[in-house]
């Protein structure tokens, strides 16, 4: 495979006001770094101007989405289980939810523009809320938490003292799956199917295959990542990334033909990072035989589910109900700072599932994958990633 080296640009991040990423289904993340429990997923919403849940005092808390909802089971409804964590500690907080039904970055801005002057806080989900940095400036008094992206620049400002905005380094989790594929696998052969070659899909991309080198390193195997040329993505610069993208976040129906292309080609285990196009996947596993799945975002293993047996070999997370439920304590504190993170496993904002009942990797594989966690939380392991210079078909393992 080519070299895959890119520099960081700050002028294409500014253009990055596109839909977030969507990988899972349904879970709900614990914060442990590394296992996740589960969510019955029973929350309800409305369509705007939405539904309010809570007490009629304390901190007035709205959370405006995507069309998909906070009952998605997924990227929305994990991002909500966090005010719920935080209501349940704070019984006098409400929440309201809005379901902007466009998905449209102009709507969405507008949508939290609507309701703006009503809370004190309003958390947005993925990147289509990168353009309320105009918002958060003709509303000082107003608290915002970004998720999946940094806010738009406005001359030359790229932080907002009023904006807390959460990136995750998806190329860890990515990593940690590329880890589970290639310990488990039993042809010698794993893919990583996404939806579109957006920044956060590119970097799980990255990680997995850096995960499937440092094992073929570390441990002398010989782990093939099969990719479809006719299903190669296009990244935000214009260059071919390679790998399996069904080109939208919800084409189940393709989602199920890339899937069977890659079990006709041998693969046996897939990790999925394609929002709705990952139920077409999953269906192509289970009515295959031996074929697994690696879920992502949240703990996926519940839509893995088989008659009496479960694609899911493991899921990984993106920790984002904890960090959530941080940000709004922090408000309550008055220790809340607008600034642009990118959260890593150090802060256990990265992970796998490895509570038990919930996966179904070897103790073998558990124990390098925690050991491989200690090296990544000390920065040890870099993998590769859309923009750090690093590339994937080179990755050492250790720096």
């Amino acid at each position: 495979m080519k070299s895959r080296k890119f520099l960081a640009l700050a002028c294409i991040m500014s253009l990055m006001v596109v839909l977030f990423t969507g990988c899972g289904k349904k879970g709900n993340t614990t914060g442990d770094g590394n296992q996740t429990g589960n969510t019955d997923g029973k929350q309800t919403e409305t369509e705007n101007p939405g539904t309010e849940t809570g007490n009629k005092e304390g901190l007035k808390i709205a959370i405006v989405t995507s069309p998909s909802g906070v009952d998605d089971g997924s990227f929305n409804q994990d991002n909500y289980n966090g005010i719920l964590n935080f209501i349940k500690n704070n019984p006098d907080a409400t929440v309201k939810t809005v379901k902007e039904p466009t998905g449209d970055p102009t709507a969405a801005v507008q949508a939290v523009a609507d309701i703006v002057a009503g809370y004190d806080v309003i958390v947005t989900p993925g990147f289509q809320f990168a353009g309320i940095s105009t918002i958060a400036g003709d509303n000082p008094n107003s608290k915002f938490v970004l998720i999946d992206s940094n806010p738009q620049e406005i001359e030359g400002v790229a932080e907002f003292d009023n904006i807390y905005a959460m990136t995750f380094a998806e190329e860890e989790s990515g990593f940690f799956a590329g880890m589970a594929a290639a310990l488990e696998t039993k042809t010698g052969k794993v893919a990583v199917v996404n939806g579109v070659a957006y920044p956060s899909n590119v970097n799980y991309q990255y990680g997995f295959e850096s995960g499937v080198n440092y094992v073929n390193a570390k441990y002398d195997k010989k782990v093939e990542f099969v990719e479809l040329p006719a299903y190669a993505g296009t990244d935000v610069t214009g260059a071919n990334v390679g790998g399996n993208y069904v080109g939208s976040f919800a084409d189940e129906p393709t989602g199920k033909v890339v899937g069977n292309a890659l079990i006709n080609e041998g693969v046996d285990i897939m990790f999925v990072a394609a929002g709705g196009s990952g139920n077409g996947v999953f269906t192509a596993a289970k009515e295959a035989e031996g074929v697994m799945v690696i879920g992502c975002d949240v703990d996926q293993y519940d839509d893995g589910k088989n008659g009496s047996e479960n694609v899911i070999l493991t899921s990984v997370l993106k920790v984002m109900s904890l960090n959530v439920e941080r940000a709004l304590n922090a408000v309550k504190d008055g220790t809340f700072k607008g600034q642009n993170v990118l959260l890593k496993a150090d802060t256990d904002s990265t992970g796998f599932v490895s509570a038990e009942g919930r996966h179904q990797l070897s103790e073998d594989s558990i124990a390098k994958m925690n050991e491989a966690y200690k090296l990544l939380q000390a920065g040890e392991i870099v993998p590769a990633a859309n923009f750090n210079g690093i590339s994937s078909d080179s990755f050492p393992g250790l720096k």
